[in-house]
């Protein structure tokens, strides 16, 4: 369970912090005067008080920071690699998806680590002002761009797409509410959807293993002649993979 990322704990501890701090400053003696049981009965009542308080902000401040979910950004609004993680995680008790949505969230580490080694990979052979480097590293840039398009494909289809009302629709009870036809026309509608989300699944799957292949060629570049970069194997499927999501797109 990813409930609590690095900006979320550090939050929640500036908010222990900032209680803490407060009711030390309150209730220290010689400073505000508000003792708790050795003063007026109003010191104690606005000690009391100041406590429930701290305790009531304290236990709202935990439950939003570890358990509640984060408000979305809308799919079309999302940029960073953590954006994508932080939507996928929303589902990933999504009831019939839980296996696609970890394979996605997989998926999403598995594309940061390649491009890493790529990265490091490219660096040691090349020089980034040359040529040659600009034109892998603008092929892996792209082929990257359609791993995230279709990561946006899988949370278009969930956001609209509920799994547990197919479930519940599904049910014993209720199935002897409708007629066939409508059962087997949701039974359609919902198989369109798993099928349409594990097509994207496979799309990425092939694209990570396109950039494997990429690696390896790469590093057999001084045992292997190649004229042109575009002449290498991998650089043609990715190329292909490209132009032909152009296409589909147009």
């Amino acid at each position: 369970m990813r409930l609590l990322n690095s900006s979320r704990l550090m939050k929640l501890l500036g908010l222990i912090a900032g209680v803490a701090v407060l009711d030390i400053v309150i209730l220290s003696p010689g400073l505000l005067g508000v003792e708790i049981g050795g003063g007026s009965p109003l010191e104690t009542a606005s000690g009391v008080t100041l406590l429930v308080i701290s305790f009531l902000v304290l236990l709202y401040g935990s439950y939003a920071l570890l358990f509640k979910p984060p408000v979305l950004a809308p799919v079309k609004n999302m940029k960073s690699h953590e954006d994508y993680i932080a939507a996928l995680n929303h589902y990933r008790n999504a009831k019939g998806l839980k296996k696609d949505i970890a394979l996605a969230l997989d998926q999403l580490d598995r594309i940061e680590k390649k491009k890493t080694t790529l990265s490091d990979v490219l660096g040691q052979r090349f020089d980034q002002a040359e040529l040659s480097y600009k034109k892998f590293h603008s092929v892996i840039d792209a082929v990257e761009q359609l791993f995230y398009l279709n990561i946006r494909g899988i949370l278009n289809k969930l956001s609209v797409f509920d799994a547990s009302e197919f479930s519940t629709f599904t049910s014993e009870k209720k199935l002897t509410q409708f007629s066939n036809k409508l059962v087997q026309e949701k039974t359609a509608l919902n198989n369109e959807y798993l099928a349409s989300v594990t097509g994207y699944l496979g799309a990425n799957e092939e694209i990570l293993l396109k950039l494997d292949k990429l690696l390896l060629e790469i590093s057999q570049l001084d045992s292997t002649d190649y004229q042109n970069i575009e002449d290498m194997p991998c650089m043609k499927e990715m190329d292909a993979l490209i132009k032909q999501t152009k296409f589909y797109k147009q």
